[in-house]
């Protein structure tokens, strides 16, 4: 028998990612190295995590009778984006269950307007049902309402997900000391940390406040691996006052940094944030001097984003 086409042919990634060494003297001071990996160099249309959290759940879906997958996000989602534009890959039909019922009779936004294009249909919520989204009975009311699907969850961080993500890890092994990630629901970070080998340490920077994010990576190592994997800390004091708070010194941060090194706009939702923690524990003496700290660069910039990822 020939063998099959791939299901995910069309997604084809640039895998592993470039790893960009950045001379700044912040951390060269301090006898520190700093790459960045750019996963945002990933895929066109589903760049950095998008790719490796999708990508699991998307073979799933090719390879049953599945057509449809449902998900969640904001306005602004990254992760609903992604979703969409996988769907006019793949020719999988995409349902997005958008928080705030108040936009259903407002124009579409430029995120959401490239969903609408990219063929996913759009159900807005109110911010009450929102909150349903990983109660069963809830996805039972939506399959009932658009048929048969697989739902994936906000963000995309699932076991799946998590999985997934664990080759970026390893993709790290040998190559740096410390590997750090912007997080929003702890997905990446879970996987990374499983991913790395020994020695090597993963570091995530929360882009929301509450301090909940340590035991949704517990629980989502639990599920994918069944039980803790990695030597990973979080430093819980970089959000900037909540998730999408992006405050005149950040955005200085931001353009400045791409300006030294020559790169494109930085994301401020996750990328500026991660970057500018790294830099304030670089000086305040956080790594050992000689190490080699790794930011992995998630995603590229756009409109400020509306649900975490």
């Amino acid at each position: 028998m020939p063998p099959q086409p791939d299901p995910l042919a069309p997604l084809a990634p640039r895998l592993p990612s470039p790893l960009q060494e950045v001379d700044d003297e912040r951390f060269a001071r301090r006898g520190l190295r700093l790459l960045l990996k750019r996963d945002d160099l990933i895929h066109p249309a589903l760049p950095g995590n998008k790719w490796r959290k999708l990508a699991p759940n998307l073979r799933s879906v090719a390879e049953t009778s599945h057509r449809r997958l449902l998900t969640f996000g904001g306005a602004y989602s990254n992760h609903l984006r992604a979703t969409a534009a996988a769907g006019r890959l793949l020719g999988l039909r995409t349902v997005g269950v958008v928080r705030g019922d108040e936009l259903a009779d407002r124009p579409l936004n430029p995120s959401l307007a490239r969903c609408d294009r990219d063929g996913m249909v759009l159900h807005f919520v109110s911010r009450a049902d929102y909150r349903r989204r990983a109660d069963p009975a809830f996805h039972d009311a939506l399959r009932a309402r658009f048929g048969a699907c697989a739902v994936v969850p906000e963000g995309g961080s699932n076991a799946a997900a998590v999985r997934g993500c664990a080759a970026l890890g390893e993709e790290l092994r040998g190559r740096t000391d410390v590997a750090a990630v912007a997080c929003g629901t702890g997905g990446t970070l879970a996987g990374m940390a499983a991913g790395l080998s020994a020695g090597q340490r993963g570091l995530g920077v929360p882009v929301l406040k509450g301090g909940f994010l340590a035991g949704e990576v517990a629980r989502l190592q639990r599920e994918a691996f069944g039980g803790p994997r990695g030597d990973w800390w979080l430093e819980e004091g970089f959000h900037g006052g909540g998730y999408a708070r992006v405050s005149a010194e950040l955005s200085r941060f931001a353009l400045d940094f791409a300006e030294r090194h020559g790169l494109p706009a930085l994301d401020e939702i996750y990328v500026a944030k991660l970057l500018f923690a790294l830099t304030q524990l670089a000086a305040a003496g956080a790594f050992p001097s000689g190490s080699t700290v790794t930011a992995v660069v998630t995603g590229r910039h756009h409109p400020q984003s509306g649900n975490p990822e």
